[in-house]
């Protein structure tokens, strides 16, 4: 069967395109870098990533982003024998505007070096290029209204504007004659996401809507035309959670069909913890199986709107061998392993090197945590409600303003972090920083006095996740030893803090160093651990 989410942890947006018997989706990364993630499956059960495109200062530069910015919702294709990739570069979040540029990045394979970016417009974000069969392209936006009033119900101008359609010129490299509006959503609101697919005589229009927190939804409408009227599906809404189920959330998707004349449908979803409505995992990728009606509307092959935790895989589909991978990764390679991101900057060399020392990730002590520019934090997703994390430094402060260690993060206002500082009366020392919700709410806090380190070795540093609880702990003598009170983990979670429309990533947990003097100090990491089990 196919289990979702088929993309666990931070993958939110699929986009999925078929070539051949090659299946891929492309998901959102924000503010993480490289930017995109692309995985790839023979039969939408198994699922591999194979690259993050976005990989260079001219494709993505997001220093000053701030959090949830970033790459927003990219759209995958194959037409006229290469891929195209339509992403968004968000700069704004808070306030009236969102200065959203779009832009368009091609290669011949997959995981090629992609092309440099072709501009394409601001009016809002969500593109995808629609391939028609007459050789015409065709890109396709919300557009976003900065006149309105609110984002809460009934605001007197929605900011969610509608989606618009323009035509693109490969030849020119640019959007030709005008835009128009072809859809303005139903009283769900927050219309976005748009997709358009052709099937017989009709175009197809798959939109989200009802923002992306638990009134998100998938909408499907159709036209004869591309540019419609596009009518309204039947049923309104093709996905929509039901309160209490597994999967909630779920929105924004695309449709695909298989070789055998099957067809499934992309959706993110997240999956609260129990009794909650926090979901530390974020937004991840399912996928549900469809039927087409005879009246000429697509539905799932249940009937019903809630998307499922297994589905039915392809007639043809043979599931692969179980991935094997240790617990353990070292640094022994001079790439970085590809379950890290970073935040941000084009230019890693600035915050950390693999050749610097043999066998380590040395990480380069830059701005505060949570800066918008230059953080050294190399961080992998969260995957599993439990598991465990950790990794081994030598770290020498001489100020309480170096540090590096161990942390839970989400953004600059919610995360939990095991150092290595200095205090001036104890020297080296173990503390906890905390910052528990959004701000202006918000503020750092130390749930723990320092603790003395004894010697100038390296110190093991773990945290074990159960849930919403995470503990710290730090070892002596081959025995591990906790640190500190039992933290509250769905605080790192979209829903956390400001809440589920304010936040769209999820949590990450890895390495972190800052020196807010200015010195660059170094700290080596040996190795790091990330176990779906629970282990003290």
């Amino acid at each position: 069967m196919i289990k979702n989410p088929v993309l666990p942890g931070f993958n939110p947006d699929p986009s999925i395109c078929r070539v051949g018997g090659d299946y891929y989706i492309a998901t959102s990364t924000f503010e993480w870098y490289p930017g995109v993630q692309i995985h790839h499956s023979r039969n939408l059960m198994d699922w591999q990533l194979v690259t993050r495109p976005l990989n260079r200062p001219a494709q993505l530069d997001m220093r000053g982003n701030p959090d949830s910015c970033g790459v927003w919702a990219p759209s995958l294709s194959f037409a006229n024998g290469m891929y195209w990739l339509i992403y968004t570069d968000v700069k704004r979040y808070d306030g009236n505007f969102k200065d959203a540029h779009n832009y368009l990045v091609t290669c011949e394979t997959i995981d090629g070096d992609w092309s440099d970016p072709v501009y394409l417009n601001s009016s809002g974000f969500d593109p995808s290029l629609f391939h028609d069969d007459d050789g015409r392209q065709w890109l396709i936006n919300m557009q976003w209204n900065h006149r309105a009033l609110s984002l809460g119900s009934s605001p007197l101008h929605s900011p969610f504007g509608g989606i618009l359609m323009q035509e693109y010129s490969h030849s020119e490299k640019k959007l030709i004659d005008g835009s128009q509006l072809i859809f303005n959503g139903t009283d769900r609101g927050l219309v976005e996401a748009p997709h358009i697919f052709k099937r017989n005589e009709y175009y197809y229009l798959i939109t989200a809507e009802g923002g992306t927190g638990y009134e998100h939804a998938i909408t499907h409408a159709r036209s004869r035309s591309v540019d419609g009227p596009y009518e309204l599906h039947p049923d309104r809404h093709l996905l929509v959670s039901t309160p209490g189920a597994p999967l909630q959330r779920t929105g924004h998707g695309q449709y695909v069909e298989t070789g055998q004349g099957e067809f499934y449908h992309t959706y993110l979803c997240s999956r609260p913890l129990p009794g909650t409505q926090r979901s530390p995992l974020g937004r991840e990728t399912g996928i549900e199986k469809c039927v087409w009606g005879e009246d000429g509307w697509l539905r799932t092959v249940t009937g019903t709107t809630q998307a499922r935790e297994c589905v039915e895989p392809p007639v043809d589909a043979e599931p692969a061998a179980p991935a094997k991978q240790s617990p353990i990764i070292r640094f022994e390679q001079p790439i970085l392993p590809s379950e890290f991101q970073w935040l941000r900057t084009p230019y890693p060399e600035r915050l950390f090197s693999l050749a610097a020392r043999d066998g380590f990730l040395r990480l380069y002590g830059r701005e505060s945590i949570g800066s918008w520019f230059e953080q050294s934090l190399v961080a992998r997703r969260q995957q599993h409600f439990n598991f465990t994390a950790g990794t081994t430094v030598e770290f020498m402060p001489t100020t309480f303003q170096q540090s590096a260690g161990l942390i839970a993060y989400y953004n600059r206002h919610k995360f939990h972090y095991l150092q290595i500082t200095h205090d001036e009366s104890m020297g080296r020392v173990l503390s906890i920083m905390s910052c528990n919700g959004d701000y202006p709410e918000s503020a750092l806090s130390y749930p723990v006095s320092p603790q003395a380190l004894a010697t100038d070795s390296a110190v093991s540093l773990k945290l074990v996740t159960t849930g919403a609880e995470l503990q710290f702990y730090y070892a002596k003598s081959d025995e591990w030893i906790p640190i500190g009170p039992s933290l509250d983990a769905s605080l790192l979670s979209d829903e956390g803090g400001r809440g589920e429309h304010a936040s769209f990533t999820g949590a990450f947990v890895g390495m972190a160093a800052f020196d807010t003097s200015g010195c660059a100090l170094h700290a080596d990491f040996s190795e790091f651990i990330y176990a779906p089990e629970v282990a003290v």
